[in-house]
């Protein structure tokens, strides 16, 4: 039997090569919270070739370097042509920002609009929250 999702189609855009998030050198040693919000946001299914909409919200505590905003926009954009799963994007978004600018904490939501019946919301943070292990509670 035919498998209708490939590995292929799991790993599709995981590795592509997006533009870079600049970053500039925070004036606040204090802890503050910057929430940047993409309410258009736009990819496509790598299987079915049909564009998915969405909002992305990234919520992050800077460490000593804040995002640029116009590059971060820039990097969003570059998802509309790329075919890639949801939970892909959240979880690329987020290794890259932290990657850029080390914030102290990060979370990004995927709000993703339905298709067939179903919306998709995808959150991914860092650091990871602590695992409880299976069974307890």
């Amino acid at each position: 039997m035919k498998r209708a999702y490939t590995d292929e189609h799991a790993r599709a855009g995981v590795h592509a090569d997006l533009p870079e998030i600049e970053t500039w050198p925070n004036q606040y040693p204090e802890e503050y919270q910057i929430e940047i919000v993409m309410p258009e946001f736009t990819s496509v299914c790598p299987k079915t070739g049909l564009p998915d909409f969405g909002k992305i919200v990234l919520r992050y505590v800077p460490g000593k370097r804040c995002l640029e905003l116009k590059s971060y926009k820039m990097y969003l954009l570059a998802y509309r042509q790329l075919g890639i799963f949801q939970e892909n994007i959240v979880n690329h978004i987020l290794r890259d920002v932290v990657q850029a600018a080390h914030p102290v904490r990060a979370a990004v939501v995927g709000d993703f609009s339905p298709r067939g019946g179903l919306g998709t919301v995808v959150t991914a943070e860092w650091p990871p929250p602590r695992r409880t292990p299976r069974g307890k509670r």
